[in-house]
């Protein structure tokens, strides 16, 4: 089986709407420092471009969670693979994540992170399936696209460790040989 990449959503969309995000956050951070921690590998890109754009001081910080391996579905066993560098007491955190599909990695990560006492956590996603949420409480504070119940790849997303150097979104589909 091979599959072929078809854009769900241009370079051009996707950098106008983390624009648009990072001014949100700029606003409502104001006169604070954020500390962003980003939920490694995916996230990645998604965290440089935001941060690139966000006008407050940020401190940046990552994580490595794991719950796919190489499957296109979660298999809902969450692990952490890299933890923090730094302490998040007193801190604003802002956790950075590729997409939120059932909802159990974040759910799991919000609980651990709270634990160490920050000032505040808030979650921003570059894509939402709110589709296919299996754990209610995690809610998203800042999304920058709402997507269909397809596997997608690009902008850090990745198949199997491939695509995630696409500059664009796109969905993986299959092709019977």
């Amino acid at each position: 089986m091979s599959e072929r990449i078809r854009v769900l959503l241009d370079e051009e969309t996707v950098d106008q709407r983390i624009r648009e995000i990072a001014e949100d956050i700029s606003r409502e951070y104001a006169g604070k420092e954020i500390h962003m921690i980003c939920v490694l590998k995916g996230g990645v890109f998604f965290m440089c471009e935001l941060a690139k754009r966000i006008t407050v001081p940020v401190s940046l910080d990552f994580m490595s969670v794991s719950s796919y391996g190489d499957d296109t579905k979660s298999s809902g066993v969450v692990r952490i693979v890299k933890d923090l560098d730094q302490p998040l007491e007193g801190k604003e955190v802002l956790i950075v994540e590729d997409i939120i599909d059932s909802g159990r990695t974040l759910s799991y990560l919000l609980d651990v992170l709270k634990r160490r006492n920050p000032n505040s956590v808030k979650l921003c996603t570059l894509l939402d399936k709110p589709e296919r949420r299996v754990v209610k409480d995690v809610n998203v504070d800042y999304c920058c696209f709402n997507i269909p119940d397809e596997f997608v790849v690009g902008y850090g997303l990745d198949y199997a460790q491939k695509y995630r150097n696409l500059p664009y979104i796109g969905v993986v589909e299959f092709d019977e040989e």
